[in-house]
């Protein structure tokens, strides 16, 4: 064997064994993702934050949020190919990722669940705004630094935004999980 094909074996080997172990440590004791990413509707790359200690449910939440950015806005639709509202997309989200069901208006949907202060969120959690003068009239999906998933409106798409800046920053309700 050459010694340019040795050293190919030997980094393919080397990396299979580095690779392999990044599953084997216990939950709880790894060490934070930096980036979670997925692709949306548009072929757009998605990035989400650091998701340090989430657990595999959250983070299938996560995903499955993230790849229906640009999904198009629909009121009361409840599935991509017609259109999402946030309620919609929320249940439709936690139905299909994580086999969970949440039905109901974004205040149904504040009435389950357990609150989380703001400053516990975790990615998987639901984020819930005063947008109509009205409390919890909006939902959104939690996806880390300070950012969540949401259909805003029938003028926007499914999209991230910031919970600390803009327009939800001050109308943030409160948070709440569905994973304890």
């Amino acid at each position: 064997m050459s010694a340019s094909r040795y050293s190919l074996a030997a980094l393919l080997a080397s990396s299979t064994l580095v690779l392999g172990a990044c599953g084997v440590l216990p939950y709880g004791k790894q060490a934070p993702a930096t980036v979670v990413s997925a692709v949306g509707a548009g072929g757009t790359a998605i990035e989400a934050g650091t998701t340090t200690g989430i657990n595999d449910r959250a983070n299938d939440v996560v995903l499955f949020a993230l790849g229906l950015v640009e999904t198009g806005y629909r009121f009361g639709g409840k599935n991509p190919e017609a259109g999402l509202d946030c309620s919609g997309m929320v249940s439709y989200v936690y139905q299909k990722s994580v086999d969970m069901q949440l039905a109901g208006s974004a205040a149904d949907l504040a009435r389950q669940g357990k609150p989380v202060p703001a400053s516990q969120l975790r990615p998987g959690d639901l984020v819930f705004f005063n947008t109509r003068n009205k409390p919890y009239s909006h939902v959104g999906i939690y996806i880390g630094d300070e950012r969540f998933v949401h259909a805003p409106n029938s003028r926007g798409k499914v999209r991230t935004e910031s919970l600390k800046s803009g327009w939800f920053a001050a109308r943030f309700e409160e948070g709440r999980t569905y994973f304890e």
